[in-house]
């Protein structure tokens, strides 16, 4: 009679002699992204790894965000859009992760934060550069932010250089005029380092897609996809603004923002604001 002792032989295939060799711990460098965990506080609170974990993979995915994004961006200045909506739709997934990683720091109760909240200092998540080029790339430039990285050269320089690029949005809609699609050379012409605005000459441009998705079918799914990517955004702005609000109220930021106030305007700001305003105009007699 067999018993099952409820374990898994190891296959006879599988390498279990590891010297010498590449390793999952090793190419992963697993050793350092684990070792980078350092509570401040004194002595140190069960919930701030919880507080560090939940911020560190938010910008490691930030990072994939920004290397898709500008992959995309490099593919339609190429006139691949096809190729494009690909990497596109992978950052709505990204997107996803982030908004849904929220509720885990939720957990994190008002007595328990606090108890090591002072021990942070001025560090913040306004502070954080990957954040902030992740804006610039989609259109909410702001040259005023680059003096909060003026003591972190790399940081300010990487900030620099996401000014100075044309946008995710930018890029777009050069692809629209080389398509043969009116776009205002003013639009086409404008300075990239200023946050884009609503431009009214353009709705109608967009709604000549949106009225004929079948002789535009890529780039009606790709408008699509772009409010995708914009409401996912809001929908992440959205979930930061409760999580804070349940967890210190109406309390100063500790970088020193006024906090629930400064998210809540934060929801007023847009990306594609054409590919919005169009939706009044769709259907209109």
């Amino acid at each position: 009679m067999t018993v099952n002792d409820n374990t898994r032989e190891i296959e006879a295939g599988i390498v279990t002699d590891l010297r010498d060799r590449m390793t999952y711990g090793g190419y992963l460098e697993l050793d350092r992204l684990l070792a980078a965990q350092h509570p401040v506080s004194v002595p140190e609170h069960h919930d701030e790894l919880l507080f560090i974990i939940q911020h560190q993979t938010s910008e490691l995915w930030m990072k994939l965000v920004l290397h898709e994004i500008s992959h995309v961006r490099e593919l339609l200045a190429a006139d691949k859009l096809g190729e494009a909506l690909k990497p596109l739709a992978r950052v709505k997934h990204i997107q996803e992760v982030l908004t849904q990683q929220w509720s885990v720091l939720a957990t994190l109760t008002p007595s328990e934060y606090a108890q090591f909240r002072g021990s942070l200092g001025n560090s913040s998540g306004f502070q954080s550069v990957q954040y902030r080029a992740i804006e610039f790339s989609l259109g909410n430039k702001n040259a005023k932010m680059l003096q909060v990285f003026e003591a972190e050269p790399e940081s300010h320089a990487m900030l620099e250089a996401e000014l100075a690029r044309p946008t995710l949005y930018d890029e777009f809609l050069r692809l629209l005029a080389r398509r043969g699609l009116p776009v205002p050379a003013s639009i086409l012409e404008r300075d990239v380092t200023r946050a884009y605005t609503m431009h009214e000459e353009l709705v109608p441009v967009i709604k000549e897609i949106y009225d004929d998705p079948s002789t535009h079918w890529d780039l009606y799914e790709a408008c699509e996809e772009l409010v995708d990517i914009e409401d996912n955004f809001q929908f992440w702005r959205f979930r930061h603004l409760r999580v804070v609000t349940r967890t210190i109220g109406m309390k100063i930021g500790t970088g020193g923002s006024s906090g629930v106030g400064f998210l809540q305007r934060a929801l007023e700001l847009t990306f594609f604001p054409e590919l919005f305003a169009v939706r009044t105009e769709i259907g209109r007699a």
